[in-house]
């Protein structure tokens, strides 16, 4: 694919003065002092911001406490997702500001600051979904499937009573934690966990399913945990493998993968298409219709020494599954069959661009993507085709996974199996403003240059 830079260096504003309407008094101030960095993210908002169309003609910068605080004010303009039920739901859940350092350590090496798990809630329960290699919660014993019973001595229960969801993630930016853990067995431990560096393998697990009986040939399946540079070479030993061994159909398991980078999406996507769709559209980059000239591009699918002769493409979805992970299967579907197993995706059809500045990085959502069908329009996520529970009790991509089950049966009869569960299960966790992944003050939102 032709590739095109999403993330942009800003040049540091050097006063205040906007030149747009919006005015401060006294003289210029300095362009990272305070006033200087509420500034740089109003004007860059006007001049990226996919929706700077609606941002009001008049803001008064020194009435927000911080650059964050502007930020999360400008996106409230952003159109309403739900126009008619009465409350405002902006679409725009994704810009954000982080510092240049997480950034780079995220996207460059796929490492963050956390303990190193993530989690859902079913009813009143929260159990872990997935617990990252060598960190600290690994190390810790924790592991899938276990509920937090409690947090610091506080029943997970009561937290919720008084405080609510924001309860819960006001404890999680704490370090040390203490941890009460209830096991798949009913029994229950406690540790205290200290946050430290995680490093996320991108790649967890990749292999070749074959059929016992002999009648099905080689379905290549590959978990990807999120779209950062590490996962590229990981892919190509991957995707050579299922070449080798003559693999056509393949399970992409992207259950929990809440995005990244665009242009290891695009690599993805010439694995998959490259045989099959060489040349022809994979996305088209749509930016506002300030940026737009300059900016917008179309991405065309490219033959690499690892692209397979893809038939069919079983996603395995949740209300985890954004951004990225939702662009693969979108620019995908012109071209080959795609089904999605498990539950309908997040909805993200829109990414950011980076904008450096005082040591930080400002990602305000840019641009829209859409496929070789013009077809980009997916706020309320992409809908399953298979429906299939993610049972927490069993491994991730394990034989007895329900989600492997629907899918082989898919591929073995052109059909789903009887739904084991409804479009609801993931709900709570899409409700969130991002799918948890438990990565407090790290570009773990959605990444952009990043989806």
């Amino acid at each position: 694919m032709r590739k095109f830079t999403v993330i942009l260096s800003a040049l540091l504003v050097a006063a205040c003065s906007s030149g747009n309407g919006d005015s401060t008094d006294g003289p210029p101030v300095a362009a990272c002092s305070l006033e200087g960095q509420k500034q740089f993210v109003l004007d860059n908002m006007r001049a990226w911001y996919f929706w700077n169309d609606l941002l009001p003609a008049q803001v008064d910068t020194s009435q927000f406490a911080t650059p964050d605080e502007l930020l999360a004010f400008l996106t409230t303009f952003s159109p309403d997702l739900t126009p008619d039920d009465g409350v405002d739901n902006p679409v725009d859940r994704f810009s954000f500001i982080n510092t240049a350092a997480a950034d780079q350590a995220f996207f460059g090496e796929g490492k963050f600051e956390g303990f190193g798990f993530s989690s859902r809630f079913e009813g009143n329960d929260l159990r872990l979904t997935r617990v990252f290699v060598d960190s600290p919660a690994n190390r810790a014993g924790l592991a899938r499937g276990q509920q937090i019973v409690a947090l610091n001595g506080r029943t997970v229960a009561d937290i919720l009573a008084t405080e609510g969801v924001a309860g819960i993630n006001a404890l999680f930016d704490l370090s040390p934690l203490e941890f009460t853990m209830r096991e798949i067995d009913a029994s229950e431990f406690t540790v205290e966990i200290t946050q430290d560096i995680v490093t996320i393998d991108p790649v967890p697990q990749a292999r070749i399913i074959v059929d016992p009986n002999g009648v099905r040939p080689p379905v290549g399946y590959m978990e990807l945990a999120t779209f950062i540079s590490t996962a590229d070479a990981e892919m190509d030993a991957v995707f050579a493998n299922f070449r080798a061994q003559g693999v056509n159909d393949v399970i992409l398991d992207l259950r929990y993968n809440g995005g990244g980078l665009v242009s290891t999406s695009e690599l993805l996507g010439d694995f998959l298409g490259g045989d099959v769709a060489e040349n022809l559209v994979y996305s088209k980059t749509v930016f506002n219709e300030l940026r737009a000239p300059a900016n917008n591009s179309t991405e065309f699918f490219e033959r690499r020494a690892n692209s397979m002769s893809l038939v069919r493409l079983l996603v395995i979805a949740s209300g985890s599954t954004a951004s990225a992970s939702e662009l693969v299967i979108n620019g995908m579907g012109p071209h080959v069959e795609v089904i999605i197993v498990g539950d309908d995706t997040f909805g993200k059809p829109v990414g950011q661009v980076g904008l450096e500045f005082c040591e930080k990085i400002l990602r305000p959502t840019a641009f829209q993507t859409q496929n070789a069908n013009d077809f980009g329009d997916y706020f309320f996520g992409l809908p399953v085709d298979c429906a299939a529970a993610d049972d927490l009790d069993v491994a991730v991509g394990a034989d007895n996974d329900p989600n492997i089950e629907a899918a082989l049966s898919y591929l073995d009869t052109g059909g789903c199996p009887a739904a084991a569960v409804t479009g609801a299960q993931f709900k709570l966790e899409a409700a969130q403003p991002v799918p948890q992944l438990e990565l407090r003050g790290t570009p773990a939102r959605e990444f952009a240059n990043a989806l």
